[in-house]
């Protein structure tokens, strides 16, 4: 099979030719439809994210079909629909998970990280961490709800009873996060990179009441806020749009450093917390609930062997929605 392969920090993904071996106990082997490109990969292949598995294929948003069921696994057939997330494995048995907290486990295993993921036209998953994919989607269309969705999803729950929602970096999570949030009947204002008029409007277009850049402040201060993008000066910038009692959350997985600031940002009970991985039961709450609404993503899609494009694409901002990879043949 032909897959993209991340090497060393700051040098580009290396196409490989890889066998496709059968899938042990427990396992499914997945021949991939689409794989969306995430921020986290990025955080991955600009080593923000220490000791991945060695020439490890990157991508954790994967969808695609299963073509072979290893030993012991229920509840998948040849030719199902499936999608794997970030989340590839668990221990089990560690206090998070035992407490219904596997996002949090001691010993896990993340997809595209330490576990090869979808930059290939194959892909092996454990099946207990895979889920079956709502019909209303394509493949492509798919691919983004299994991170940008899954994690959007998971922060948004914190912040679901705000009346006024912002969002820090409008991306693939937030364009998600956005439509949860309008369903909902939460006034939502965007925050975007200064001069980024694609953003602003897609931001609008999905139903957002306000959209500017992420210095200004907001025409009516917010009860609650999301920070996707990984910029840590963004963090007082958002404490000092929110009431008292305030909610920030920091959904990326990575943050450049957090500046000094005033307690008076922070004082009056506004709280900052943020949010880890994902759960299952995330995914399945998620899956159910993206097309009853429905949450359409937005997409760009590239070859799988134009993935350097397209991730240099998504790290200058020149993307609106998710960027999917989709291999050939």
């Amino acid at each position: 099979m032909i897959a993209m392969t991340f090497d060393r920090p700051g040098a580009p993904l290396a196409r490989v030719t890889r066998p496709v071996r059968p899938p042990k106990r427990g396992h499914i082997l997945i021949r991939v439809a689409a794989c969306g490109i995430c921020r986290t990969d990025l955080h991955v292949l600009d080593g923000d994210l220490d000791h991945p598995k060695p020439h490890v294929i990157p991508g954790h948003e994967i969808i695609g079909r299963v073509v072979a069921i290893g030993p012991d696994v229920r509840g998948f057939k040849i030719g199902d629909r499936v999608g794997v997330p970030w989340l590839g494995a668990t221990c089990g048995h560690c206090h998070y998970c035992r407490s219904g907290r596997e996002n949090l486990c001691d010993s896990p295993g993340f997809t595209g990280y330490t576990i090869d993921g979808g930059y290939a036209q194959y892909a092996t998953a454990d099946a207990a961490y895979a889920f079956p994919i709502p019909p209303e989607y394509s493949d492509a269309e798919a691919a983004p709800l299994m991170c940008a969705g899954l994690i959007g999803y998971r922060a948004w729950k914190l912040v679901r009873d705000a009346r006024r929602l912002g969002i820090y970096g409008f991306g693939a999570a937030a364009h998600i996060v956005a439509q949860l949030a309008v369903f909902h009947g939460q006034d939502l204002y965007a925050f975007t990179r200064k001069g980024d008029k694609a953003a602003q409007k897609l931001a609008r277009d999905l139903g957002a009441v306000w959209a500017g850049a992420s210095e200004q402040k907001p025409p009516k201060p917010l009860d609650a806020a999301i920070i996707f993008a990984p910029v840590g000066p963004l963090v007082p910038l958002a404490l000092a749009a929110l009431v008292k009692g305030g909610t920030l959350v920091l959904g990326g997985i990575h943050m450049t450093d957090i500046p000094a600031m005033p307690y008076a940002l922070l004082w009056g009970e506004r709280v900052v917390r943020s949010v880890a991985n994902l759960t299952r039961q995330d995914a399945i709450d998620f899956l159910q609930i993206a097309p009853r609404i429905p949450i359409r993503p937005h997409v760009t899609t590239f070859d799988l062997t134009d993935a350097n494009a397209a991730i240099s694409r998504l790290r200058a901002g020149k993307l609106t929605g998710a960027a999917v990879l989709v291999p050939k043949d």
